[in-house]
């Protein structure tokens, strides 16, 4: 579980491939591995992934295909936005955050507005019903709060508000109309969901 505040940006140094899937390097000066060992998760622009070693201020995660196939960002080197996993009764600043990709978004707009800048983001269509105005989301492992959303053909449009500290922390001041993204919709949507579907006895 984890929050999506994220704790450092490392870099995706090294791509191998594997049988069905690639194993990556990841460097994290920033990160600190101390209290690191095998086998914990660690978030990786959003998605849970295990450590599979360490070795100074690099770990190593191994990715199968299907995890490549429904996210974005983790298949080539480049930055990207890290975060362990909490601990029981760590203080939760963003919101509760699985680490499951549940859709690949898309960039329409990023630009700024004043003091802040404004992130605009086509989500797919089937996730339209999980997005509300002032409900959060995460995009690329960074816990947001929507401020407006709008129903296209294409699928839900929804915009967020991002402050100067949040560009300076996170791989989000990279992005760029057309970019994609990964999202994860809010915890407590998957289980109203279920509720409302699940057979009455």
């Amino acid at each position: 579980m984890f929050s999506g505040i994220v704790q450092a940006v490392g870099v995706i140094e090294k791509v191998e491939a594997l049988e069905a899937g690639v194993r990556l390097t990841i460097e994290t000066s920033a990160l600190g591995l101390s209290d690191a060992k095998v086998g914990d998760s660690i978030a990786m622009n959003g998605a849970c992934m295990t450590v599979t070693s360490i070795a100074g201020n690099r770990f190593t995660v191994d990715v199968s295909r299907e995890s490549l196939n429904v996210t974005a960002g983790l298949g080539a080197p480049g930055p990207v936005n890290l975060e362990k996993s909490m601990a029981l009764g760590d203080r939760i600043d963003g919101h509760l955050v699985t680490g499951h990709v549940d859709g690949i978004g898309e960039v329409t707009a990023f630009e700024q507005l004043g003091e802040s800048w404004r992130l605009e983001v086509r989500a797919p269509k089937d996730l339209a019903r999980y997005i509300a105005k002032k409900g959060s989301i995460t995009v690329d492992g960074v816990s947001l709060t929507v401020n407006r959303i709008e129903d296209q053909a294409e699928g839900t449009v929804f915009e967020v508000n991002l402050i100067r500290h949040t560009l300076q922390v996170t791989t989000l001041s990279r992005l760029a109309r057309g970019a994609k993204v990964n999202l994860e919709i809010d915890l407590l949507a998957r289980y109203v969901q279920r509720l409302l579907e699940a057979p009455k006895s």
